[in-house]
């Protein structure tokens, strides 16, 4: 039988009962695609932030955190923000650092000062190198580099910067993030090799370590590709030459500026790689409003997940007070008032809400029949065992929605829809079925199923 909740449901979210449903006890079987750890797509969840400083508090940047449930903050060091704040934000909500080299910065000592006094804590997740070399550029041993100069600097500061970290005690278990936008490198310094490979050809010696994660700023919306697409988030997070955006092929595959080559598509598929930057400003006269951002966004957690991204930030948490033009990018404004981005990952973390992941993982049995090439799917497992099958569209372009119906290998006992767009309860729950009907438009959907 079919119960229904007294809740709004989405115009987009449609669901029905197959007839002839009999009441048995669900029994999996060997086949299936195995489930990941809910842990896993939350703990790579974060946000670019300031956390005490450009206009930013310490108290306001904690209940933004409690609110949304993101996990970790991309950071680097402010000069009007003390460690012990960050450390303080840490200890109240759980969230971790990336700590980088922020815009311009060289200052190899005061990075590794400052994420040891983080390790220390437990706060530490990883360090980063260079903000965007191409905009800011370094100076580092008297050297200028970076920009539309030589980017041997650059390079040097990195290989440094590498193997001091991985020769100090405190941190050398940490995992080090490369530069963003190395495809800008007007020289062939190897930088858009993690380690540089015999035969490269660079100007930098095969065997120099720069970092054991890609690191990218693949904004889902880019001057080659403006407005807005079906599949935005999807494609944009392509790590092959398919993706239209500023993504991990045109920094560590063919460099975009001079084609410097690095590694190939089967190897990118399988290199480390987080981002440090993405997001879509709000602006209407694109079509994207509050309520496209905020979908957009859950959609964008999902779709780096699914294709590798060990970490995703999107820019930002809030508003600057240095860079108000930038508040569109932010889940809160420069007030902390929350957009609907906001409320919608409120909604959505609180739905996955779980603990770390314990116990064995195990295997659904499940098809999409006749799946769109704007669907697409995730399957989650709760610390509880509980399947959370997350299904959400891209058709943020050509609009309407997609029918689609998901068939299980076996039948289930209980079945739950909920609709992050919607709240936090369920919107509709099966008993005793193995289909489900949906109607799917630009955001997802989250099944649970035991």
């Amino acid at each position: 039988m079919k119960v229904k909740f007294v809740t709004l449901i989405h115009i987009a979210l449609s669901l029905c009962i197959i007839a002839g449903c009999n009441s048995v006890k669900p029994q999996m079987n060997e086949k299936g695609i195995t489930a990941i750890y809910i842990s896993e797509l939350l703990n790579s969840m974060g946000a670019c932030s300031s956390v005490g400083g450009r206009g930013e508090t310490v108290d306001g940047t904690i209940k933004c955190l409690e609110y949304t449930g993101l996990r970790w903050l991309r950071v680097g060091f402010e000069d009007d923000v003390a460690i012990e704040d960050f450390i303080k934000v840490h200890n109240k909500t759980g969230v971790v650092y990336s700590y980088g080299m922020l815009s311009g910065h060289s200052d190899i000592d005061r990075l590794l000062s400052d994420a040891k006094h983080l390790a220390t804590a437990g706060a530490l997740l990883a360090l980063e190198g260079s903000n965007e070399p191409n905009n800011w550029g370094i100076t580092y041993q008297n050297e200028f580099g970076g920009r539309d100069k030589s980017w041997l600097s650059v390079a040097k500061m990195h290989r440094d910067l590498y193997a001091t970290v991985k020769n100090d005690e405190v941190l050398k278990n940490y995992p080090v993030w490369s530069i963003s936008e190395n495809g800008a490198q007007v020289d062939n310094v190897g930088l858009q090799f993690l380690t540089i490979p015999d035969g490269a050809e660079t100007l930098m010696p095969a065997g120099t370590q720069y970092a054991d994660y890609a690191n990218c700023h693949n904004y889902i919306s880019h001057p080659g590709w403006p407005g807005l697409h079906d599949n935005q988030t999807w494609l944009s997070s392509s790590p092959t030459k398919d993706c239209p955006v500023d993504g991990l092929y045109g920094n560590y595959g063919i460099t975009w500026l001079n084609k410097f080559k690095g590694y190939s598509q089967q190897e990118l598929i399988n290199l480390p790689r987080v981002t440090t930057e993405t997001g879509f400003s709000v602006d209407k006269s694109l079509g994207v409003t509050e309520e496209i951002q905020g979908c957009l966004y859950l959609n964008l957690y999902l779709s780096q997940f699914k294709q590798g991204w060990k970490h995703t930030a999107i820019y930002l948490l809030k508003g600057r007070a240095n860079e108000p033009a930038h508040e569109s990018f932010a889940f809160y404004t420069l007030d902390y008032k929350p957009k609907k981005a906001a409320h919608y990952l409120h909604n959505f973390t609180t739905i996955l809400a779980d603990k770390k992941g314990v116990g064995k993982l195990r295997k659904l049995d499940y098809e999409i029949l006749n799946q769109p090439a704007t669907t697409h799917d995730l399957l989650l497992q709760k610390n509880n065992g509980n399947f959370m099958l997350i299904i959400w569209g891209e058709r943020f372009k050509s609009g309407g929605t997609d029918d689609v119906t998901v068939r299980f290998g076996n039948k289930f006992k209980t079945i739950k829809i909920y609709d992050p767009t919607k709240g936090v309860m369920e919107t509709e729950r099966y008993k005793n079925c193995d289909v489900v009907k949906l109607s799917l438009s630009n955001h997802p959907v989250i099944l649970e199923i035991f």
